[in-house]
C-alpha cells in the first residue's frame, strides 16, 4: 500500500471539512452524499486508481473516473485538489461566478480531472462502458471505474448500460453504487423501490461484489478484488453501502441533507467533529 489505513482516513476526514465548509461558504450543494463518498474517492485516488494528476482528456495508459452523479461534486473537487490535480485554494471558489467548480462538473471550463459533464443523472454508466470500449480498441489494458447514485438507478438508460456491457463483454469496467438508502425526496425504497440490486445485476450478467463504504479497509479489499476480477468477461459491479451524512452526527442516515446547506452553528458543530488532518484551504 501506497497509504496506511490510518493516513487515507486522515485524508478522507480532512476532505469531509473540505466538502462542510465549501457548500457553507455559497449557502448551495450537496453535502449529504459528498460527505458518505469521501472514504470511497479517498481510496480510489490516493491508493488504488493509476492515474496521473498531469491531466489529458485522452487519459491513454492510466485508469479513468467518471462522476455519474454529479451534485456530489464538493467531495469530486477536493479529492482532486488534495491528489494534485489543481491547487487546493481554488477549493474556495465552489459555486462562484466564473469559478471552474461548478455545482456540477462541467468540461468547458477546463477544470483537470473532469472528463463529461454530469448534471443529468443517469449517464454515466453509457460514458463509462464507452471509455471501456475505447480502450479495449487501443489495447490499453487500464481500467475504467465510475460512480453512481442509488437513486439515480430509477433513471431508464442505466439499465441499457446495464444489459449492453455484459453483452459485449467490457470487463475493464468497475462501476460503483452508492447504496445508501436516500434521494432528495426522501428514502429511495419510499420513492421508487429498487427492490434487489444484488439480484439485478446478476440476472444482467454482472459480476458483483459488496462493500461498506464507510469502513476503509472494506473499500480498498473491495477495489483490490474488483480489480483482481477485471479482464474475465464481466463487468464488476460494486454494491457499496453508505450513511449520507457519513462523519457528522446530524447530517447521517437522512434525505434532509442531500441538497442543504449547514448555517454557521452548524458548520461549526460539524468542524468541530472532523479534526483537520492537513491543511485547510
Amino acid at each position: 500500500m501506497k497509504h496506511t489505513i490510518n493516513e487515507l482516513e486522515d485524508i478522507a476526514t480532512q476532505v469531509r471539512r473540505d466538502i462542510v465548509r465549501m457548500v457553507h461558504a455559497c449557502q448551495s450543494g450537496h453535502p449529504g452524499g459528498s460527505l458518505g463518498c469521501a472514504d470511497f474517492l479517498t481510496a480510489l485516488y490516493f491508493e488504488v486508481m493509476k492515474h496521473n494528476p498531469n491531466f489529458s482528456m485522452d487519459g491513454k495508459g492510466e485508469d479513468l473516473f467518471f462522476l455519474s452523479n454529479g451534485h456530489i461534486s464538493p467531495v469530486f473537487y477536493s479529492v482532486l485538489a488534495r491528489s494534485g490535480y489543481f491547487e487546493v485554494s481554488e477549493l474556495a471558489t465552489f459555486r462562484k461566478l466564473n469559478s471552474r467548480l461548478q455545482g456540477h462538473p462541467t468540461t468547458h471550463e477546463g477544470l483537470p480531472g473532469v472528463r463529461i459533464a454530469s448534471g443529468s443523472l443517469g449517464q454515466g454508466m453509457s460514458v463509462a462502458i464507452g471509455a471501456a470500449l475505447a480502450k479495449k480498441l487501443n489495447k490499453d489494458n487500464s481500467i475504467v471505474y465510475s460512480l453512481h447514485g442509488d437513486g439515480e438507478l430509477q433513471e431508464g438508460q442505466n439499465w441499457e448500460a446495464a444489459m449492453f456491457a455484459p453483452f459485449n463483454k467490457v470487463d475493464n469496467l468497475i462501476a460503483t453504487v452508492d447504496y445508501n438508502g436516500q434521494q432528495i425526496d426522501g428514502p429511495t425504497e419510499k420513492v421508487l423501490s429498487l427492490d434487489s440490486l444484488q439480484a439485478k445485476f446478476e440476472a444482467f450478467g454482472w459480476q458483483v461484489i459488496t462493500s461498506d463504504g464507510n469502513d476503509m479497509d472494506s473499500i480498498i479489499k473491495a477495489l483490490l478484488l474488483a480489480r483482481s476480477l477485471t479482464g474475465k468477461g464481466k463487468p464488476i459491479m460494486n454494491l457499496m453501502s453508505t450513511q449520507m451524512g457519513y462523519g457528522v452526527d446530524f447530517m447521517m442516515g437522512s434525505h434532509k441533507w442531500h441538497g442543504v446547506a449547514p448555517n454557521d452553528e452548524q458548520l461549526a458543530n460539524a468542524l468541530s467533529q472532523l479534526s483537520a488532518t492537513l491543511q485547510d484551504y
